[in-house]
């Protein structure tokens, strides 16, 4: 499942996926695939994207 809520914040301050990368520690090809849904991160790697886009885990992976 594509994750276009992570997208979605990342866009929303003007980030790429690149700069996202970097401040997580991954490589830009990662956040892609858990963009398109074909990645599925770890619970660290989830919780230090959150923390760089300012979300919680429930409003970027939770499936509700």
């Amino acid at each position: 499942m594509k994750n276009l809520r992570m997208k979605a914040a990342r866009a929303a301050l003007d980030l790429s996926q690149q700069q996202l990368a970097d401040a997580v520690g991954v490589s830009r090809q990662t956040i892609n695939a858990i963009e398109k849904g074909d990645y599925n991160p770890t619970i660290k790697l989830c919780t230090a994207i959150c923390r760089c886009l300012g979300k919680t885990l429930d409003e970027l992976f939770w499936e509700g």
